[in-house]
């Protein structure tokens, strides 16, 4: 079970998501730093969304790989693996979002959190 680490570690663990996710293409990835937001329940989002559900679900086991085999952690919580619109990773410190296109334009959980500081980060 993964459980809270320091701030040098979370800022690790984020970039180890990312590579993951950069690694099976993930589109418009973004990490929401949003440890100064009162009352925000992590310390970070990473969002990205994959072109088919197929992605999304590669998108997902890629992030879940790459922690595991850099950081020796695996997420509290995996969660929406059934229709593969919207994939959860619960790191703690961390939460992961992986949506199909449309689901994160409805969810738009960059406007939700937008007091955070956002990061956008390049496919490879």
């Amino acid at each position: 079970m993964a459980k809270k680490v320091q701030s040098s570690s979370v800022e690790t663990l984020v970039a180890v998501i990312v590579y993951g996710l950069q690694e099976k293409k993930g589109i418009d990835i973004v990490s929401i730093d949003l440890r100064k937001i009162p009352n925000a329940f992590t310390d970070f989002f990473v969002i990205c969304h994959g072109g088919s559900a197929r992605q999304v679900d590669a998108l997902a086991d890629s992030a879940e790989d790459e922690v595991r085999k850099a950081l020796q952690e695996k997420p509290a919580f995996r969660e929406g693996n059934d229709e593969s619109e919207w994939v959860l990773l619960d790191y703690i410190n961390v939460v992961v979002h992986i949506f199909s296109g449309d689901k994160r334009d409805f969810y738009q959980l960059e406007e939700l959190w937008g007091d955070g500081t956002i990061s956008k980060h390049e496919t490879q």
